[in-house]
C-alpha cells in the first residue's frame, strides 16, 4: 500500500494513498487507533448490545435500537448499495478493513477496554450505515408527536401550539456563507458550528484526505468514511444545518393475535401480517431481557408491543362495528384526539401525546393499551415509519462525490441523491458559485401526518410515491441558515426561534469586509435576545416588591443582556429565569401535564413539562393558560426568591459543560469549564432552565472555509483528535474551543510530521 499518514501540530491526521479506496482504508485505520473506543461504543449502540457491557442504564436504548430495526435497515441499504452502485461498496467495505486492521492497535492504547473487559468487535461493511442511523434517527424529533398528542388530550386541543420552540431534544446547528463581495479577500467564506449533544470523545473528527483523485479537509463522523457534513476541497467548501424537517410518521396501529401465535395489523385494506420475531438483549450485572419485535406495513413498532391483553380478540376477520366490511374504519373518521381536519401548523405548533405501553388505554381518549369492547379485541401500539426503512437508501453514494467536487454545480448535482438526514446545505467556490439548498428525503402525504399520530388504517395518510421537491434560494451578499422557519419551511412543522439567525444577519450585514479572523467574533457572540421578554416583565414588577428584590429588578434592568461565563448579570437573569419557569410548571393551568407521560424513558427529553416550559418561556410569558396577572405575580415571586437566597454567582459558576460519555469519570464533574452562552445566543450552549445550568449540548465543532486561500482556513473540536486518555491531543483544544478560537488548518505536507509505521 501506499499510504501515508501526517500529523499536524494538533494530532490531526493527514492521510495520503494512491486511490479513493486505499485512501478510504487509511481513514478506517486511523480512526480505529485514534478512536477504538468510541467506535466500540457506536458498533454496539447501532446493533442495540450496549447495555451488554455499560449495563442496565443502556436498555433503553437497546430496546429502542433492536423495535426500529436500526441494524437490519443498514443491513438493507448496504445490500441495495451493491445492487446499485458497487463502486460505493467497495468504497465503504474499504474503510471497514480499515477499521479492522487498526481496532487491535487502537484498543490496547485505550483503557476502557481494560476497564469494562470488553474485546473489539469486528465491523460488518453495514456497520457504517448502522452508526449513521443511530446517529441520526431521532434527529426529525418525531417524540415531539407524542407531546402534541399529549397536550391535546390532557390540556385541550387548542393548546398544541403552545410549546413550539427548539426544545432539548433537538439538533440545531449555525451556518453561514459570505459572497466575495463582501470579503477583505475577494473570495466566499462559509462558516459555522453544528449544535450537538457533547460527547466525549467529541462527535466529529478533524482529518484530511489526499489521493490523486482529490485533496479535502473537513470534519467526519467517526466510523462513517469521507465527510458528509462539512468539508473544503480547496476549490469548493460546503456545510450543513438540521432543516428541522418533517420526514417520519407515527402511526397508531391496531394489532391482532392469531392462535398460532402470528400477529396482523389493521390497514387500509383490513387485516394484514405483521411480522415478529423475538431478541434477547444481555445486560451486564443483570438477567437477560426477551422481547419482541413486530413490523407493520406502516414500520417498526416502537411503543405498546408488552401492552397486548393476556387474551387477544377474535381471530375471525369479523369487522369491526361501523366499520367497513374489510374492517378498515371509514376515511376521514376522527380517531384518537387527532380531528379529521387537522389543521396545519402557522409559526410554531407544539404539545404532543404518549404511547409507551405502561398504562392500557382506548383509541378515542388514551394511548396505546387495549382496544375496548366493539372494535374487534387485540391491542394498540405505535409504529415509525422513515425514508430509510421504506426506500433502503442512505444517500451514502453521495459521499465519494462529495470528495471529488469542484464546483458548487458538483455539490448540488451529489446532493440530490441525499436522504437522511433532511439538512440545509450552503456552498461556494473558488469560481465565485455560491449555494443555499435542502438535500434529503421528505415524503408527501397528509399534513395531519406531520402534526400529530395518525391512524394506519385510514388510507388518507400513506405515503406519496415520489419525496416532495426540495427548496433553493439565491445568495445575495451573504445567507444564513440557523434552524428556523425560512427556506425548509415547506418541509416541517416546528423550527428554532429566529433569534440566532436574525443575530448573524445583523452582525453580518455590518461589514463588508470580512476575513476568517473577523468571522470567529460571530461565533463568539452571547447577546441573549430571547431575555427581551422576560426583562420585560421584570420591568412591569415595579410594586409590591421588597428592598432587596428591588435591588435585584435594577441589576437586570440594567444588565446588557449578554451571556459571559463571567458575567454576574447573567447569572442573575439565568437565577430569576429558573425559578419563573419553576413556577409557570408548577402553576394549576399545567396541572393535568405532570404526570409523566406513559412513554419510553427515551422519549423524556420531548416529554417533560419542565423543559417543554423552559423552552418555550417566550410564549408563556405573554400567551397560554396562565392568566396575565399570575405571570405578574409569579415574575415578582421569583425576584423575592433570587433576592432572599445566596447572591447570584457569575454565569460560568453554574453553567458548566457536561458532555455525555459511555463511563463517566467521576473525577471530571468537577474539572468541567465553566460556559459562556445560552440556548438562543449564536453561541450556544443549552441547559434547562429552571432544574440544572449544566450544558450537555453546545458546539461540537467550529469551522471557517476561506475560499481565497485554504491555509487561512480554521476549525475546532471541544476536546482534541485523540479518543485516547493520556494522549497530548486528548483535550488539547478545549482552551481554543472555550475562548471561542480556532486552530489553523495546515495543507502544506512540509509542515506536517510524518507518522512512522
Amino acid at each position: 500500500m501506499s499510504i501515508e499518514v501526517y500529523r499536524d501540530a494538533w494530532g490531526v491526521p493527514h492521510l495520503r494513498a494512491g486511490d479513493p479506496d486505499e485512501l478510504a482504508f487509511a481513514q478506517g485505520r486511523v480512526t480505529a487507533r485514534d478512536r477504538a473506543w468510541q467506535l466500540e461504543v457506536e458498533r454496539h449502540r447501532a446493533r442495540g448490545t450496549s447495555a451488554a457491557f455499560l449495563g442496565a442504564a443502556e436498555l433503553g436504548w437497546d430496546v429502542f435500537a433492536r423495535r426500529v430495526r436500526l441494524a437490519d435497515t443498514a443491513r438493507r441499504c448496504f445490500a441495495r448499495l451493491e445492487r446499485t452502485d458497487a463502486p460505493t461498496a467497495a468504497w465503504v467495505r474499504a474503510y471497514v478493513d480499515g477499521v479492522n486492521d487498526g481496532l487491535a492497535e487502537g484498543a490496547r492504547r485505550a483503557p476502557e477496554f481494560a476497564e469494562t473487559g470488553l474485546a473489539p468487535g469486528r465491523w460488518e461493511p453495514w456497520t457504517p450505515l448502522a452508526v449513521w442511523l443511530s446517529t441520526h434517527i431521532l434527529f426529525a424529533g418525531f417524540p415531539t408527536k407524542l407531546w402534541r398528542e399529549e397536550v391535546a388530550r390532557r390540556l385541550g386541543e387548542e393548546w398544541t401550539e403552545l410549546f413550539a420552540t427548539d426544545g432539548p431534544g433537538t439538533a440545531g446547528s449555525n451556518g453561514w456563507v459570505v459572497a466575495g463581495e463582501r470579503t477583505a479577500s475577494g473570495a466566499a467564506l462559509v462558516a459555522g458550528d453544528p449544535h450537538r449533544f457533547i460527547e466525549a470523545p467529541g462527535v466529529y473528527q478533524q482529518i484530511r484526505l489526499a489521493c490523486p483523485a482529490y485533496d479535502v479537509v473537513g470534519l467526519a463522523v467517526p466510523g462513517v468514511p469521507g465527510l458528509a457534513h462539512f468539508g473544503h476541497t480547496g476549490p469548493v467548501a460546503w456545510a450543513i444545518t438540521n432543516a428541522m424537517a418533517d420526514y417520519q410518521d407515527v402511526y397508531r396501529e391496531r394489532l391482532r393475535r392469531l392462535p398460532g401465535g402470528a400477529v396482523e395489523a389493521l390497514g387500509p385494506e383490513g387485516w394484514r401480517p405483521a411480522t415478529t420475531h423475538t431478541e434477547t438483549i444481555e445486560v451486564a450485572g443483570g438477567d437477560p431481557v426477551a422481547i419482541e419485535v413486530i413490523e407493520t406495513d406502516r414500520g417498526p413498532v416502537i411503543v405498546g408491543v408488552e401492552e397486548e391483553p393476556e387474551t387477544g380478540g377474535p381471530a375471525d376477520g369479523t369487522p369491526e362495528t361501523g366499520a367497513p366490511a374489510n374492517g378498515a374504519p371509514e376515511a376521514g373518521t376522527p380517531v384518537g384526539n387527532a380531528p379529521a381536519d387537522a389543521r396545519t401548523a402557522g409559526d410554531s405548533p407544539a404539545a404532543g401525546a404518549p404511547v409507551d405501553g405502561t398504562g392500557g388505554g382506548v383509541l378515542e381518549d388514551g394511548p396505546v393499551g387495549s382496544v375496548p369492547d366493539g372494535h374487534g379485541g387485540g391491542w394498540e401500539v405505535l409504529a415509525l415509519r422513515c425514508p430509510p426503512r421504506v426506500t433502503e437508501e442512505l444517500g451514502f453514494g453521495v459521499l465519494p462525490a462529495l470528495l471529488r467536487a469542484r464546483t458548487v454545480g458538483d455539490v448540488d448535482a451529489a446532493l440530490d441523491g441525499w436522504v437522511e438526514p433532511v439538512n440545509v446545505v450552503q456552498a461556494a467556490d473558488t469560481r465565485g458559485g455560491l449555494l443555499h439548498r435542502v438535500a434529503g428525503h421528505v415524503p408527501v402525504r397528509d399534513r395531519a401526518n406531520s402534526l400529530r399520530i395518525v391512524p394506519a388504517w385510514d388510507p388518507a395518510h400513506a405515503w406519496a410515491d415520489a419525496p416532495a421537491p426540495l427548496p433553493r434560494a439565491e445568495v445575495r451578499g451573504h445567507a444564513v441558515m440557523a434552524n428556523a422557519r425560512g427556506l425548509a419551511a415547506p418541509l416541517g412543522v416546528e423550527f428554532a426561534p429566529p433569534h440566532r439567525a436574525d443575530r448573524i444577519d445583523a452582525l453580518l450585514g455590518a461589514s463588508a469586509d470580512w476575513t476568517p479572523e473577523t468571522t470567529t467574533a460571530v461565533h463568539r457572540d452571547t447577546d441573549n435576545p430571547s431575555a427581551a421578554r422576560l426583562l420585560a416583565a421584570v420591568g412591569r414588577a415595579d410594586g409590591d416588591l421588597s428592598p432587596a428584590a428591588s435591588a435585584v429588578r435594577e441589576r437586570l434592568l440594567a444588565w446588557d443582556r449578554r451571556m459571559d461565563a463571567e458575567s454576574t448579570g447573567a447569572g442573575l437573569y439565568a437565577a430569576v429565569r429558573g425559578a419563573v419557569v419553576r413556577r409557570l410548571a408548577g402553576h394549576e393551568a399545567f396541572a393535568a401535564l405532570r404526570d409523566p407521560a406513559p412513554y419510553p424513558e427515551l422519549f423524556r427529553p420531548w416529554l417533560a413539562l419542565g423543559p417543554r416550559v423552559a423552552f418555550a418561556l417566550e410564549t408563556l410569558l405573554t400567551a397560554g393558560p396562565v392568566p396575565a396577572g399570575d405571570v405578574d405575580r409569579i415574575v415578582r415571586e421569583a425576584l423575592e426568591e433570587v433576592a432572599a437566597g445566596e447572591p447570584s454567582a457569575a454565569w460560568g459558576a453554574t453553567h458548566r459543560l457536561a458532555p455525555w460519555q459511555a463511563l463517566p469519570d467521576p473525577d471530571d464533574d468537577a474539572r468541567w469549564p465553566g460556559l459562556a452562552g445560552d440556548h438562543d445566543c449564536v453561541l450556544s450552549t443549552s441547559s434547562v432552565p429552571g432544574w440544572t445550568d449544566r450544558s450537555a449540548r453546545a458546539s461540537a465543532a467550529r469551522y471557517v472555509w476561506d475560499l481565497a486561500d485554504r491555509e487561512r482556513s480554521g476549525w475546532v473540536v471541544p476536546f482534541g483528535a485523540s479518543g485516547v486518555p493520556g494522549d497530548p491531543h486528548h483535550r488539547d483544544q478545549l482552551p481554543l474551543w472555550l475562548r471561542g478560537e480556532l486552530a489553523p488548518v495546515t495543507t502544506d505536507w512540509q509542515y506536517l510530521t510524518k507518522e512512522q509505521e
